[in-house]
């Protein structure tokens, strides 16, 4: 939908511009930059704080006043409106704002697809001058949030919901006030400046989500409004909240010279386009993360893995742990295919003859002594059973001790300063060198064309830091245009392998962006092996990755008593099925458990495609005793439900079935104690009562009969 309201005697333009479920509201004058001023969704319009919609730091013109924010820059307040001009194609809206300052031009370009309430964004930044223009920051999105006819504390009321994330520990969120110990009140009008300060978080290096996420929620249930985001890239950004004495503002960007060490210098006719960032609204915090999974869905790589989500069976998590040989895996191989697994992968080790490789990767050729019949004899195993086979992989990293080492050329490697750059024994390779992706292209096709291989793990464990400095302007510079190189390459891989199922593994989940997940199959969540601790990683991951990517451990052992093996196998179920465990060292009735829980994960699977998350406990704290997850369906909700310990009873809460009669259906285990629940459709909660096991889990289902919404209600529905 747009709409432009020309400029009256003394009146500002006005465009409003978005699809069926979101509008933005822009305007602009000859003294005034153009800015975000309304935000529509579910049928009501916020008018919000005025901010300018690009900001652009360069070396010559900072900020004002002086800070470390992605907003203020002197840029930001001098540009000028020039044009604008809308695409619209089969179903995707595309809005282009050209405005200049100086010899500087800006395009903002929003991107909008019917069906969903999200944009896109990005800036492209280009010299029309006849000099340099050296830049420090360009955001992807600035925009204000809080309502602009507020009366008192535009602040009170909002709320944050971020999240960090550590190797074993991902995924741990937060709802926090904007108004207390982030924003304290400063009387900065007294000064006549808005504040300097904001509250921001950065991912530096190549694992963008190893510390800070680059998704969050704002929220303020009094408004009925609420924003989130995802910053899509696999390097380093940075997300900022700020509060100006008229209201608050949302900055994404990718990296800063301040945060990671870029810059880039444009010559004359030279542009640079930034990473792209995306805002979902709705009226409340699941809504707006509603929001963003059909986002998620909509920008996925087409592929056949997105709907068909095969149980993949892989060899390492606390089973053979790095450590493959024939001897091992047949037996296991077996075992898998008689549960179900529709895909074996073969873990770490499978090309080391030495037992110690960690130093020595790089050219990825089968190990001799680990596989004395060859290493056809377990592949051809594994596709006997009528099973994908699959490979662990680490394709960006080459041990200082491997002969790819010499064998490429030292301009193949990240660098400083002329040095290739070395972290925990490895190399790094520079995707943007030719040799580079040469070497990476070779090993993946002879692994698919010699042994059939059809599904790859493809892992990375280090962090090689800021960047490289061969051939670029800053380390932050060459360390972007690595990592958009690397996603060409991973694009190369598909277009010729276009059946291929890849899954992001980052030492569990320390590289969850959707500049991977738009193109890859599924994500690891964590290298987790306590079992006891994986519920809360489990619950939190559809908050960063859509449900059907989300693969969690299923790992039960045969020492496990029959609710700890439940327990397992319940958080792997309401995402993408994975499995591991020493299957055939199990009984009879545990292989049996397992066999059922495949084979229910594959009856959920076209539901969990499709099903949109809530959290009916909140989001889990690391130590809750109880942890629940929500897909929400068409007529029904899956739930998950964990107990750690604690009192015997939890209520969860629906609120989308107040006044609405549930049956409730347990989905797995069928075999164990049903846990006693009623439900009170009054209040749209279902309490839940187990047995005396302090440990145990449950996967419920609640099925209703909802009445026909229009698209306006549905939107604020999830």
């Amino acid at each position: 939908m747009t709409t432009t309201q020309p400029a009256a005697t003394g009146a500002q333009p006005t465009l409003a511009w978005g699809n069926d479920r979101v509008t933005l509201t822009f305007d602009w004058d000859a003294e005034s930059p153009v800015t975000c001023s309304a935000v529509t969704v579910a049928g009501r319009t916020v008018p919000v704080h005025r901010v300018p919609a690009v900001e652009v730091l360069t070396a010559d013109a900072g900020h004002r006043p002086a800070s470390g924010r992605l907003a203020h820059t002197e840029h930001g307040a001098r540009l000028r409106y020039v044009d604008h001009r809308e695409i619209d194609e089969n179903g995707t809206r595309r809005l282009v704002i050209r405005e200049r300052s100086g010899d500087l031009e800006v395009r903002l370009e929003l991107t909008a697809r019917d069906g969903v309430a999200a944009i896109t964004s990005r800036v492209i930044a280009s010299n029309l001058g006849d000099g340099r223009i050296v830049l420090r920051a360009v955001a992807s999105w600035v925009a204000g949030f809080t309502a602009r006819d507020h009366s008192g504390d535009a602040l009170a009321g909002w709320e944050r919901l971020t999240g960090t994330n550590d190797w074993l520990g991902e995924g741990r969120w937060t709802r926090t006030p904007l108004r207390g110990p982030d924003f304290v009140p400063l009387a900065e009008h007294l000064t006549g400046h808005n504040p300097r300060g904001a509250l921001a978080a950065v991912s530096t290096g190549t694992w963008s989500t190893a510390h800070q996420l680059p998704t969050g929620i704002l929220e303020s249930r009094e408004a009925s409004l609420a924003l989130a985001w995802q910053i899509e890239h696999n390097g380093a950004w940075r997300w900022e909240i700020g509060e100006d004495t008229a209201g608050g503002y949302l900055a994404l960007s990718g990296p800063t010279d301040a945060d990671s060490g870029w810059s880039r210098v444009l010559a004359p006719a030279e542009s640079f386009e930034s990473v792209p960032a995306t805002l979902a609204l709705g009226i409340d915090a699941v809504a707006a993360i509603g929001a963003l999974t059909d986002h998620r869905r909509a920008t996925r790589r087409a592929h056949r893995d997105n709907t068909a989500m095969p149980v993949i069976f892989n060899d390492y998590m606390n089973t053979l742990d790095g450590d493959p040989t024939a001897e091992k895996l047949l037996p296991l191989i077996r075992a898998a295919a008689g549960v179900g697994a529709e895909a074996f992968c073969i873990d770490a080790g499978w090309y080391d003859d030495s037992g110690y490789w960690w130093d020595s990767v790089g050219a990825w050729m089968p190990s001799t002594t680990r596989f004395p019949s060859g290493f056809g004899e377990v592949i051809d195993a594994i596709h006997a059973e009528g099973m994908i086979a699959g490979l662990w992989l680490e394709p960006e990293v080459v041990g200082i001790q491997s002969p790819i080492a010499d064998a490429l050329p030292a301009e193949a490697f990240l660098q400083r300063n002329g040095e290739r750059v070395v972290e925990h024994d490895r190399f790094h390779l520079d995707l943007r060198h030719p040799a580079a992706r040469a070497h990476l292209d070779a090993v993946v096709d002879r692994l698919v064309s010699e042994f059939g291989i059809g599904f790859f793990k493809i892992d990375y464990n280090i962090n090689p830091g800021p960047g490289t400095d061969r051939d670029a302007d800053s380390v932050g510079d060459g360390l972007l245009r690595h990592n958009r190189a690397h996603l060409d390459w991973l694009d190369g891989v598909l277009d010729r392998h276009p059946d291929l199922i890849v899954e992001n593994c980052s030492s569990g989940a320390m590289r969850m962006d959707y500049a991977m997940l738009s193109r890859l199959a599924m994500q690891s969540t964590s290298d987790q092996q306590d079992f006891r601790k994986y519920p809360p990683i489990a619950a939190s991951a559809p908050m960063s990755i859509l449900p059907e990517q989300a693969a969690s451990w299923a790992y039960p052992q045969p020492e496990m008593d029959a609710e700890e093996s439940a327990f397992c196998l319940v958080t792997g179920l309401l995402g993408r099925f994975y499995v591991s465990g020493h299957l055939n060292r199990m009984g009879d009735e545990q292989r049996t458990r397992v066999a059922t829980a495949i084979a229910v994960a594959k009856d959920l699977r076209g539901e969990i495609a499709t099903a949109h998350p809530h959290w009916p406990l909140g989001l889990p704290r690391w130590d809750d005793a109880w942890v629940a997850l929500g897909l929400r369906g068409t007529d029904s909700d899956l739930v998950s439900i964990w107990r750690r310990g604690g009192a015997n009873a939890t209520t969860l809460s629906f609120p989308h079935l107040v006044g609405h009669d549930v049956e409730v259906t347990p989905v797995f285990p069928l075999d164990l104690p049903a846990w006693h629940s009623d439900w009170d459709a009054t209040t749209g909660t279902l309490h839940v009562r187990g047995t005396d096991t302090r440990l145990a889990a449950r996967t419920l289902r609640l099925s209703y009969r909802l009445p026909e919404v229009d698209d306006d209600a549905r939107t604020g529905s999830h």
